[in-house]
């Protein structure tokens, strides 16, 4: 057996790496640890849930990726989008 699996092939909590969330906003334009293929890497969010949406700024081309690959391969924000809070308006 391998170090780290059980029985059944699960790993052990104790020796699970964990990934650290990123705290990402609507709008984000963030880098991931590859390039898309059209050349380009930044990518603005457009979704967010256990799947983040993304848009490549180079082609346009719509990605989703699971929240945990998507942790794994970011690598820096490019612009952070403005604060949504906004205080509301009278009349």
């Amino acid at each position: 057996m391998s170090v780290g699996a059980t029985k059944r092939g699960a790993i052990n909590p104790e020796d699970a790496v964990t990934v650290p969330i990123v705290p990402v906003r609507l709008g984000d334009v963030i880098r991931l640890k590859k390039p898309h293929p059209c050349g380009a890497n930044e990518w603005k969010v457009n979704k967010l849930g256990m799947d983040i949406g993304l848009t490549c700024l180079g082609c346009g081309r719509k990605v989703r990726l699971k929240r945990y690959d998507f942790d794994r391969r970011f690598r820096g924000f490019e612009r952070r989008a403005e604060d949504s809070h906004e205080p509301p308006r009278d009349g």
